[in-house]
């Protein structure tokens, strides 16, 4: 008799238990439950083995708390229609917020996909669905069903043939390429590139909007390039010159007090040889027409050459060698 009654009960526990289980309990107010979701960026082109994370910040409000023990456990695979669907729970962690008013828990999810098949089909997270206690009524238990996030899950090989401008899916992103390092490269070569052409320009300028581009000897340099080459205009050249001389030492000057201008001003030290020859070539003009200066029959070039190196010396540049005989 007790052999048989024990036998009883053990089956009345066995058909209990998942009738308990399949227990639907009703949902909780929306107005005490609130749930913000990160999941992946994606939502195709996943294979089997791949994890996908998400991140579950539910907020409740009292006087309802979680029920903790309702939360998923690693491990546990999703079914549905009483089929297992190849998604599997593989970490969970939690976090918890109490608030005067509510409590936030923040669920860090871990799935992993456990099936493939020979072509893309969907699938899903499912659903998670979590108790909810009243603490004022300890009968009064509910539920809350998370949000599910689909996606779809593709063969780890090509089934057949293929016809890519055919098969293309509008649920795969393209694929892009992260150009920011280069895109940095070329700013930073463009910048490089601007400052050396204004470097250039700077040099080899002949307008004044710079600095020290309008100084005496920039602007002589650009009135004597424009003087024919005659006898007249090397004249023109010459007194243009002895004015920009005169201008830049704030005096008369010169071969007697040569040596004080290039001592005032050092810059132009690397062209006193230059300056010099300048003053016999200056008296030859316009005094001794019979006098050799060693600039041959046509010394404007040469002179124009010579006042390009008096531009770059007021500007702070080292000025070329100047070739003393014009060949």
């Amino acid at each position: 008799m007790q052999k048989s009654t024990l036998i009883l009960l053990l089956c009345l526990i066995i058909n209990t238990v998942p009738a308990m289980a399949d227990v639907t309990l009703p949902d909780i107010d929306d107005k005490y439950v609130s749930v913000t979701e990160v999941n992946p960026t994606r939502d195709a082109g996943y294979v089997v083995g791949d994890i996908l994370d998400r991140t579950v910040k539910l907020t409740i409000k009292k006087p309802y708390v979680l029920v903790k023990e309702s939360l998923p456990i690693v491990g546990y695979e999703h079914r549905w229609r009483g089929q297992t669907t190849g998604i599997e729970l593989a970490k969970i962690s939690s976090e918890e917020i109490n608030n005067n008013e509510s409590t936030t828990h923040t669920l860090h999810l871990s799935y992993q996909v456990f099936t493939s098949g020979k072509v893309a089909k969907p699938a899903a997270l499912r659903a998670e669905i979590v108790k909810i206690r009243n603490t004022t009524n300890k009968k009064e238990v509910l539920q809350y069903r998370i949000p599910s996030f689909n996606f779809r899950i593709s063969p780890l090989s090509v089934f057949g043939a293929v016809k890519l401008n055919e098969d293309m899916s509008q649920l795969v992103p393209p694929l892009l390429i992260d150009s920011s390092k280069q895109q940095l490269h070329l700013k930073i070569f463009s910048g490089l590139l601007g400052l050396a052409l204004l470097g250039l320009l700077y040099i080899f300028g002949m307008n004044a909007w710079l600095p020290r581009m309008g100084a005496p000897f920039a602007k002589a340099y650009r009135d004597i390039r424009k003087l024919p080459d005659t006898e007249e205009g090397l004249k023109s050249a010459v007194a243009r010159m002895h004015e920009s001389l005169n201008k830049t030492a704030g005096n008369s000057l010169f071969s007697s007090n040569l040596s004080e201008f290039v001592q005032a001003k050092p810059m132009f030290a690397p062209v006193k040889n230059e300056i010099e020859q300048f003053f016999g070539l200056s008296r030859k003009v316009f005094f001794e027409q019979n006098s050799n200066t060693n600039l041959g029959e046509s010394p404007k070039p040469w002179l124009q050459n010579f006042c390009r190196q008096l531009r770059d010396c007021e500007r702070g540049l080292l000025p070329n060698t100047i070739n003393k005989v014009n060949k």
